[in-house]
């Protein structure tokens, strides 16, 4: 075929400059060098802009909104307390969820063994079975949803969304139902324990290189009874490239340690599950985890489950019940009184002093800093994604004023002991309303007319919903 000729007198008035210019002049919502002049010039004029400009130029803005008056007010004082452990390190790893609930299971521990208070279990040993978990669950997802499209945002949510080291509370039962638990000294911290990122890496893309040959031998005709005999074989893989990163999980270990009148204790070789049974023995099916969302999307007195949250197949479904916050708020109070520890899972790194270890929004003036305020309600910021829940930890105390209400909590996190109260954290009670989602609270402290909700179907929640956020 022959080239065909241009007219360039009238493509050069096409793409002509001026023609351009008058082009990008006329569309509306443009904004023009004249609107950043007359910003320019109000900014020069305000003094306080001036100051922020040159002390955020120099330091963290975080610095320079931190309110000294409030600083100065921070302690570590509280009217309930229990009796604390030393406190233990996730490292870079997102194992926070285990280590919260390990954490709490090692009162129980220490007390039945009468040990140290730096008597920690193991959060490798189940990590290691999440991952293997998890990676069958993935797999199994992909059989289940073999047909649909690739850009499909569910299948983009397991490629994207789906494969971390976050977790829930009802995961954890899955597997403490199915595995038990191991002393520390059983099964080591290990460099990948500690930096996940690559062995997460290795895993997700073997996932989804399993997930393109499944789908091959799904085009070819091969029945669900293959490609499950298929991801069999594939899971061999994915448990050598665990064990590389994790080594493997002692199927029994020696029972041995010294208690605090320097005795020791050895009773031979035990099962990690028999090890659960004998020396902490917690029905931890009998927590409810309760959530605080006043989305508009959502009901308060009502359960709810999230679809694909989970990594046993067939493991325990995670159901959450919406409470209000004065609910939400008297069952952990309650729980702290009868000595108990609390689990909970909050949008951690919203308004937090990380030296002092306090989350409270009191303590920094963004507004003077940049002349605006962020007013978004609790609702809003989970509707516009700004805020979700993103670390699990221990609440071990709270402060309550002279009419008994509560105005700071105690926390155990799990990141060393350089910040805040020799690792132990605070945050304020307004904060609690703000930026606490979830707690898992004992039946005992739940009033019978909340444990009969427990009786209803929850409703499903898509994968991405806000509460299907992993701790």
């Amino acid at each position: 075929m022959g080239k065909k000729q241009s007219n360039k007198k009238n493509d050069s008035k096409k793409i002509g400059k001026s023609e351009s210019k008058q082009i990008r002049s006329d569309t509306l919502g443009a904004m023009e060098q004249q609107h950043w002049n007359k910003f320019s010039t109000e900014l020069r004029e305000d003094p306080t802009f001036q100051l922020a400009k040159n002390a955020v130029c120099n330091v963290p803005v975080s610095k320079v909104a931190l309110k000294r008056e409030e600083f100065v007010k921070i302690n570590h004082n509280y009217n309930t307390w229990i009796p604390e452990n030393k406190i233990s390190n996730q490292k870079s790893s997102g194992r926070c969820w285990i280590f919260a609930l390990l954490n709490c299971l090692r009162y129980k521990c220490i007390s039945h063994m009468n040990t140290q208070n730096d008597f920690e279990l193991s959060q490798v040993y189940l990590h290691f079975w999440d991952k293997v978990e998890r990676a069958n669950y993935f797999l199994e997802s992909m059989i289940e949803n073999i047909e649909a499209p690739l850009d499909s945002r569910l299948m983009h949510w397991f490629f994207n969304g789906f494969w971390s080291d976050g977790g829930q509370w009802q995961m954890l039962l899955s597997l403490i139902d199915k595995y038990g638990v191991v002393p520390k000294y059983a099964m080591p911290e290990t460099e990948s324990s500690s930096n996940t990122a690559l062995m997460n890496k290795a895993i997700l893309y073997k996932l989804q290189d399993f997930t393109c040959e499944l789908r091959k031998l799904y085009e070819k005709g091969s029945s669900e009874e293959t490609l499950r005999s298929a991801k069999n074989e594939m899971m061999k893989t994915i448990y050598r490239i665990a064990s590389t990163h994790l080594g493997e999980p002692p199927k029994t270990f020696e029972l041995e340690w010294k208690d605090k009148d320097q005795k020791n204790h050895n009773k031979g070789m035990i099962s990690p599950l028999d090890f659960y049974e004998k020396y902490i023995n917690e029905n931890l099916h009998d927590y409810v985890c309760l959530i605080h969302c006043p989305q508009k999307t959502k009901s308060f007195l009502k359960t709810y489950t999230v679809k694909y949250l989970g990594n046993v197949v067939g493991g325990v479904p995670v159901t959450y019940l919406n409470v209000p916050m004065e609910t939400f708020k008297k069952a952990t109070v309650n729980q702290l009184k009868d000595g108990e520890p609390v689990w909970f899972g909050c949008d951690v790194g919203k308004y937090l002093e990380r030296n002092t270890g306090m989350d409270d929004m009191a303590l920094w003036d963004y507004q003077s800093v940049y002349g605006t305020n962020f007013s978004m309600d609790k609702a809003e910021r989970l509707d516009f994604g700004q805020s979700l829940m993103t670390h699990a930890m221990v609440l071990t105390g709270v402060g309550v004023d002279h009419k008994n209400e509560p105005v700071k909590w105690r926390i155990e996190n799990s990141w060393g002991e350089t910040s805040g109260d020799k690792g132990f954290y605070g945050m304020s009670d307004a904060w609690f309303d703000e930026f606490m989602y979830e707690v898992a609270i004992h039946k005992k402290h739940l009033s019978k007319d909340l444990l009969k909700l427990l009786d209803e179907k929850p409703e499903e929640l898509e994968p991405w919903d806000p509460m299907g956020s992993l701790a």
